[in-house]
């Protein structure tokens, strides 16, 4: 469906969204003045990203869809994940445009065809495995956040393999937030007190840990 963009609140008043809203900060060229897209179906929006072309890329976790968003016609495409209930959480885009999202509610994670939409699931090796967020170095290898398990994860979509390694906060650290910065990955583990912050370089395969020192 094409959606028209609708104003948010004046200047200097907190908008208010409801559920199934796309939110632009200032998709209608006046900044402080947000913009919305909605869908009745686009439940539970989550984790926007852009690619290379400008399209916005979000995960629906509550819809157990992935959507897709023209900022420029307002067109909004939303597809179903094969897998049910699977949560479709944390995305990213590769080099090539094909975005990548874990899937939160199972062991897996998967891509989609940004033209045609084709969600195609790959199956993580262990079933305990619940990926959260996901990373992505310059190599385009994906990295992910098992939050069940207290892993971080390896997936190379150009030969399949994963390989997995142990966080150092242990089974129960949850790992969470994930980034990489200059093919280095960075995550928080969520649920070590105090919080903790990693470091993991993919060439030694070494882990550096730094206590955030407001606990988190």
């Amino acid at each position: 469906p094409r959606a028209t963009p609708t104003p948010g609140a004046p200047p200097g008043k907190t908008p208010e969204f409801p559920a199934g809203s796309v939110v632009s900060p200032a998709a209608n060229g006046s900044p402080g003045c947000p913009s919305e897209w909605r869908n009745p179906a686009a439940r539970d929006p989550h984790t926007p990203i852009f690619d290379q072309k400008g399209t916005l890329w979000f995960t629906l976790q509550g819809a157990n869809m992935v959507g897709r968003l023209n900022p420029q016609t307002g067109d909004i495409k939303l597809v179903t994940a094969p897998t049910p209930r699977s949560n479709p959480y944390g995305i990213v885009v590769d080099s090539k445009g094909t975005p990548w999202f874990v899937q939160f509610g199972t062991n897996k994670l998967a891509s989609i065809n940004p033209t045609t939409m084709e969600i195609k699931e790959y199956t993580l090796p262990n079933a305990e495995t619940r990926p959260r967020r996901i990373a992505i170095t310059d190599d385009d290898v994906l990295w992910y956040a098992d939050y069940s398990r207290g892993y971080l994860g390896r997936f190379d979509p150009k030969s399949g393999a994963t390989k997995e390694y142990p966080s150092p906060g242990g089974r129960e650290s949850q790992p969470y937030g994930i980034t990489a910065v200059k093919d280095i990955v960075w995550y928080s583990e969520s649920a070590v007190s105090p919080n903790t912050l990693v470091r993991f370089d993919p060439k030694t395969e070494k882990f550096q840990t730094w206590i955030i020192p407001s606990g988190g």
